[in-house]
């Protein structure tokens, strides 16, 4: 493929994208103009922002240390620290110490 054809192709995907994108942002704006009152789709959307920044989240707790068993048992810790109404700060150095110690175990 020449050099022409490649960059004509990557204008081709950027427009592509662009129109994915603003399709996805303007068609709820455009379509929705009263307020939604079915409690299934409400409560979906509530947790919409919480299942991506756990999708997002969780592959990377379990790929940033040398063994996932540690990430594992870090993010099950910190769930239960969580749970038990600590703040973030607190949570996240749990989270570093256990997989601190559980590397240093499991090495």
């Amino acid at each position: 493929m020449s050099r022409v054809a490649v960059s004509g192709n990557i204008y081709i995907y950027m427009a592509i994208m662009i129109g994915v994108i603003f399709l996805i942002r303007a068609l709820p704006l455009t379509l929705i103009r009263k307020q939604i009152k079915n409690k299934f789709i409400r409560s979906f959307l509530y947790y919409v922002p919480y299942v991506t920044l756990a999708v997002m989240t969780f592959p990377a707790i379990m790929e940033a240390t040398q063994n996932p068993i540690a990430g594992l048992i870090a993010l099950v810790g910190g769930i239960i620290a969580a749970w038990c109404g600590l703040g973030l700060l607190q949570v996240s150095v749990i989270c570093c110490l256990i997989v601190f110690i559980a590397e240093f175990i499991i090495h």
